[in-house]
């Protein structure tokens, strides 16, 4: 591996103009073919999993499927509900909504049962999910029906409109995320390099790794469809592993720069740097491809358009840190190179001094490293406390589908949602039990989904009816081909209420097997929001420990194939879980309680979203292994050049310590900026993120690493210890490197 990476930066290097415009090339290329083809979004298909998707995949057979439904809210400015004006303005949206080509049907009238709201349903064309996408015409004539009829209030909302309004806040959040993180990366790096040229070099990769990739995603989208948060990721990791990876790159060809004080050309430090810094960031990459693709294991579309776009966008930013990089650094060092005689000689004439090299290890970090090597036996003991200390709250970890009913009250649709549901209760939650039987058994069929509604409306978990049908008893839809039927049954309550919940075991637990149940040869399924929450949930908890397993395995794999060492694979899995483990105990200490509400701007679900745990943990496992690949690389390298176990640890914890707590600022302001935004999901993931990367750089790789490598010396490189072989690393030979002058 290590003769694949000089030779590529050796080609870099040599050719750098033409790598700097292979690579641009290859950004527009991938935006190119990306736009070109378009993104394949995930289908309501692509979402079904358990019970509540053979439901919705049996009512699809029969044409019976959920469509996108509006609802148009007509309620007064203030007083009494003036029905002469609201008749008027319910007319006036009927006819509207019929002229368009995006709806199917709009149904009567319906008043509240306080008299105070007129209700009009409208049910659009096309599949449920398609709906965001087409549901701008009738917002405006909605809003264009209100103004001609300004004695009442006209108001939209309905799953397509809360949709597009989710996804208009998530891009004016993720512009806001940017806005923060940009320029605290940028003045992170520039504190780190003390040049703008320098600073600007990891963010201009970064970003085009994550234009590539974002490209390529579009592509791929192809084979495994985007269920819509794919681009979101890219953004978020791209950002972070694309500094970060060049960032250890920058610092080690600083680094070998500073050594061989002007003897070597600019072509000969970037090969120094792509056999040690090189190496660690291949390492590091395909050690979080390899963890990430453990979440294809989880057979659901959200976690593999997840996971495609974190290995897209890593994949492209280890290649520009191999290609592009070493093209860059050649140019900047032949213009460093060319400028030293003038400064020298400017210094020289004013009468001061060569700049002397500043130490790797300032006195924060010496402060930090001095308790694991003074004592490693009671820093180990005390750090993990602390670690599993922070770790306890997860414990009680409780999980949820967040569904629209956790989303901002800042979304103007999510106000008049609240608003319906608040007039209309009935409209909270909808179960929809769907029966497929043999033509001949419809009747019996329809019959006993009729008795199944009855009970239902007589237990006080359940509703009286839908939409205006209170007193006229259940109402079930049959295919044409008399196979499939659907009842419809209402609760009043919120989908993540407990006693929506109930309802839902009764309904299958009790109410089905007492009625349809009970139909030789009837197949049964319930679906609808609250089914749909607790199916996926349950098919998350069934996929954990595979995908954990696999997790654990593919780590320990990847730590004893880069190190020849079965012990530092070990210790690399142990540690992830520490971190892992804290991370998430933060998670539940700060979310799933209340206290921490007015802090962040969130109102707390009391649960943590269920898709977070298991996306995070494959993450900051990868992302762990960036820190402890280039920590230990270090180490392992200073036991080539021939120092002990013990001087081999402090040397190499010295060396990367600034460059490691470097890149994990910067990580920590990307995800950090995350806690900023309206979503509670992506609250949650930036702000588990930037915890873990933090505890991970501190305590960590600063704490007990070293304390366990100190302690366990030799030992921590059996079955195989590196050679001694007296002198720095060298790389493979494939040509002389050049000397200046």
């Amino acid at each position: 591996m290590r003769q694949l990476q000089v030779r590529m930066a050796r080609w870099s290097a040599r050719h750098a103009g033409r790598a700097i415009a292979g690579w641009f090339a290859f950004v527009v290329l991938c935006l190119a073919a990306g736009i070109t083809v378009g993104t394949n979004q995930a289908t309501t298909e692509d979402f079904w999993v358990g019970e509540a998707g053979r439901a919705e995949a049996m009512a699809t057979e029969g044409g019976l499927q959920r469509e996108p439904t509006e609802r148009i809210l007509i309620r007064p400015r203030s007083g009494p509900l003036d029905m002469a004006a609201a008749g008027s303005a319910a007319q006036d949206v009927t006819a509207r909504m019929r002229d368009l080509p995006e709806v199917e049907s709009v149904a009567a009238p319906v008043r509240s049962e306080d008299g105070k709201v007129l209700l009009v349903s409208v049910t659009m064309n096309g599949p449920e999910l398609e709906g965001r996408k087409t549901v701008v015409p009738l917002l405006e004539q909605t809003a264009e029906a209100g103004a001609s009829h300004p004695d009442v209030i006209v108001e939209e909302t309905g799953s397509p409109a809360i949709s597009k309004g989710v996804n208009d806040q998530r891009g004016e959040d993720l512009a806001l995320s940017e806005r923060i993180s940009l320029p605290v990366t940028a003045l992170t790096l520039l504190v780190v390099f003390g040049s703008v040229v320098m600073a600007g070099v990891p963010l201009m990769l970064a970003l085009s790794s994550i234009a590539a990739a974002i490209g390529l995603s579009m592509v791929a989208s192809h084979v495994m469809p985007d269920a819509g948060v794919g681009t979101n990721l890219i953004l978020l990791i791209g950002l972070a592993v694309g500094v970060d990876y060049t960032l250890f790159y920058l610092k080690r060809e600083r680094e070998e720069r500073a050594r061989a004080g002007g003897r070597l050309s600019s072509e000969a430090l970037v090969e120094l740097a792509a056999a040690t810094a090189g190496r660690a960031i291949v390492v590091s990459g395909l050690a979080v491809i390899v963890s990430t693709a453990t979440l294809y294991l989880a057979t659901d579309v959200i976690f593999s358009s997840l996971a495609t776009g974190t290995i897209l966008v890593v994949a492209v930013a280890v290649a520009s840190s191999l290609t592009a990089l070493p093209a860059l650094l050649v140019k900047i060092g032949r213009r460093t190179e060319r400028l030293a005689p003038r400064r020298a000689a400017r210094r020289a004439k004013r009468g001061k001094p060569a700049p002397v090299a500043k130490p790797e290890t300032g006195r924060v970090f010496g402060a930090l490293l001095r308790p694991a090597r003074t004592r490693p036996g009671l820093t180990l003991c005390l750090s993990v406390l602390v670690m599993l200390g922070l770790a306890a709250p997860a414990l009680g970890l409780k999980l949820i589908d967040p569904g629209k009913d956790t989303f901002s009250r800042d979304i103007p649709a999510m106000q008049v949602y609240d608003r319906l549901t608040g007039s209309f209760p009935e409209l909270l939650v909808t179960h929809e039990v769907v029966a497929r039987s043999t033509p001949e058994q419809a009747p019996r069929v329809k019959q006993a989904l009729v008795d199944l509604g009855r009970r239902a409306q007589a237990d006080p978990l359940f509703a009286e009816g839908v939409e205006g049908t209170k007193g006229t008893g259940p109402t079930v839809r049959t295919s044409p081909d008399g196979r499939i039927s659907v009842l419809r049954l209402a609760v009043p309550y919120p989908a993540p209420s407990d006693e929506a919940i109930e309802s839902l075991v009764h309904l299958r637990q009790d109410h089905i097997p007492a009625t349809v149940g009970q139909l030789p040869g009837v197949e049964t399924g319930v679906s609808g929001d609250v089914a749909r929450g607790q199916d996926y949930v349950a098919h998350e908890s069934d996929k954990l420990p595979l995908v954990i397993g696999f997790l654990l395995l593919m780590t320990f794999l990847m730590t004893v194939w880069a190190f020849r060492s079965v012990v530092i694979g070990i210790v690399g899995v142990v540690l992830n879980l520490l971190s892992a483990g804290a991370s998430l105990g933060l998670l539940v200490l700060v979310f799933q309680g209340t206290w921490a509400e007015g802090l962040l701007a969130f109102d707390s679900l009391g649960a943590i979203a269920s898709r977070v745990p298991l996306f995070l943990v494959v993450i900051l496992f990868g992302l762990s292994m960036d820190y402890q690949v280039f920590v230990v690389s270090r180490i392992q390298e200073a036991r080539q050049n021939g120092m002990s176990a013990r001087e081999a640890v402090v040397e190499g914890i010295n060396r990367s310590a600034k460059v490691v707590t470097s890149a994990a600022i910067v990580m920590v302001t990307v995800f950090g900026a995350f806690v900023a935004l309206h979503l509670t999901e992506m609250k949650q993931m930036g702000f588990c993120l930037a915890v873990a990367v933090l505890l991970d750089a501190v305590i960590i790789r600063l704490m007990v690493l070293p304390s366990v490598l100190l302690l366990l010396g030799e030992r921590a490189w059996w079955p195989g210890r590196p050679g001694r072989r007296g002198g720095r690393t060298e790389i493979p030979a494939a040509g002389p490197l050049a000397e200046v002058g």
